[in-house]
């Protein structure tokens, strides 16, 4: 072929990727150009950076680890949410456990539709509540044991069925509670009628979880894994084990931001685990299920690239920057649905990744007697609300009824939030009351959002965390 052959294909090759430079162009142009109002979001606000290169001083420690734990102290002590598992008795009675489930698994009262939109039933619900099978729990029984071995739901009533308020609103599963991650302890209280589900008691929640994400272990190998040092903090939103074609139940296992896992420090790096050389890797130790539900210890890899650190996080005002932003755009999951999390789960990650532990809900959090906190009713004045929306600073969490949003900084005054949210509510430019669906992890100022036609979200503002020394 001659060079004359050739020629033709040459320029039209050119003037393709020309012209997909130009396409390129159009789109970063179109991605650059800042969002309509009213929320007004640049894209430069979606970097924690920006909001860190406004702080004084952002490394500056707010908490050193010896308050961090002292403040877990009082959280263990004093909040009632919190359950010590590891102290129960040798021996649970019926009482205790039949507590635990009806506070958890009550009877719905409200009309529900599955996700078909179909309106349930009374029959319907009479399986659920057979389902708890609340006449078999023993007077007395075993106090049992488990560490949860993979990410797993906490159900309201042991099922998959998925329930919703509404027939057109299929999003809020109403039958999630909350997620369990590798590595909890969890006290089995219960099983459902069926025997596929257990009733659990984590340090943090209580549910029905999938019988096969928990395997059983005697308290002395459970806490013995808990308490074991050194460990390794999982500081991005998630990380994953390497994928291990051998070794199923610790190939590519999902850890999310703040969890703990064993660090194998005596592992050579010539070391093989799991058919893999352990020098690229960070070797860890992981609880899995032996075929009949019983506790083991495994040793797993996590890729050495993965953002983990060998201590929690230094609770630093730019670290709770850049942890937060580390979820940014990440989906909003009711009750970690979606394998995501919600606004209480996500803020209380982000502290987690620091040491810093908080109940699991927003009501919780927002009256929990750990924390410094500035409570609101009906006799706070606009003149007391105001005062402290100007004393807010970065990391402090400011709770309204079922929903929590994390300071980042002040633009031109005026507070600017990071929360995972359904969705906001702001006056447009001509004035009306516009709803925005957000969904997600999401950048917005604080003072232009509504809680309806009539009132600011800055109105029904319940409580103001933040993490400081309580005097």
């Amino acid at each position: 072929m001659t060079f004359a052959m050739v020629r033709p294909l040459w320029w039209l090759q050119a003037l393709c990727l020309g012209l997909a430079s130009l396409a390129w162009q159009a789109r970063a142009q179109e991605i650059e150009l800042p969002p309509p109002d009213p929320l007004g979001v640049s894209q430069g606000q979606l970097d924690a950076g920006y909001w860190i290169r406004k702080l004084e001083r952002p490394d500056q420690r707010i908490l050193d680890s010896a308050a961090i734990e002292a403040q877990n102290a009082r959280l263990r002590a004093s909040d009632p949410t919190w359950h010590d598992i590891e102290a129960l008795p040798q021996t649970l009675d019926a009482e205790q456990v039949k507590t635990w489930v009806d506070a958890r698994s009550q009877r719905p009262q409200q009309t529900l539709y599955d996700e078909a939109g179909k309106q349930g039933n009374e029959r319907q619900i009479d399986r659920l509540v057979a389902a708890l099978d609340l006449g078999a729990i023993p007077q007395t029984q075993i106090t049992r044991f488990g560490l949860v071995v993979r990410r797993a739901s906490l159900r309201t009533f042991p099922t998959h069925l998925r329930v919703f308020t509404a027939p057109d609103d299929t999003d809020i599963d109403r039958f999630q509670e909350t997620a369990l991650f590798p590595g909890t302890p969890v006290v089995i209280a219960h099983v459902s009628r069926d025997r596929k589900w257990w009733f659990v008691v984590s340090p943090l929640y209580t549910g029905w979880i999938e019988r096969l994400a928990v395997a059983e272990g005697t308290r002395d190998d459970v806490f013995g894994y808990v308490h074991r040092t050194p460990t390794l903090t999982v500081t991005d939103a998630k990380v994953r084990t390497v994928y291990t074609p051998g070794a199923p139940a610790l190939s590519e296992l999902e850890l999310d931001m703040g969890t703990r896992v064993p660090h194998l420090t005596a592992v050579p790096p010539t070391a093989v685990i799991n058919g893999q050389l352990a020098y690229a890797a960070w070797p860890v130790q992981l609880p899995v299920r032996t075929e009949d539900g019983q506790l083991a210890f495994s040793p797993a890899l996590i890729p050495r690239n993965a953002d983990v650190a060998r201590e929690p996080l230094p609770l630093t005002r730019a670290n709770i920057l850049r942890q937060a932003f580390k979820f940014l755009g990440e989906r909003y999951g009711w009750g970690h649905d979606y394998n995501g999390r919600d606004c209480s789960g996500f803020v209380s990650e982000v502290y987690r990744s620091m040491g810093v532990l908080m109940p699991r809900n927003t009501s919780d959090q927002a009256r929990s007697p750990a924390f410094d906190r500035i409570a609101f009713d009906a006799t706070t004045t606009p003149e007391q609300r105001a005062a402290a929306l100007r004393r807010l600073q970065v990391g402090d969490l400011v709770y309204v009824p079922g929903h929590v949003m994390m300071v980042i900084g002040r633009e031109r005054g005026e507070p600017w939030v990071i929360h995972d949210v359904q969705g906001v509510s702001v006056r447009n430019a001509q004035g009306a009351l516009q709803r925005i669906p957000l969904n997600a992890v999401s950048v917005t100022p604080l003072l232009p959002l509504r809680a309806g036609e009539a009132q600011a979200m800055t109105d029904r503002i319940t409580a103001i965390v933040r993490m400081r020394p309580v005097k």
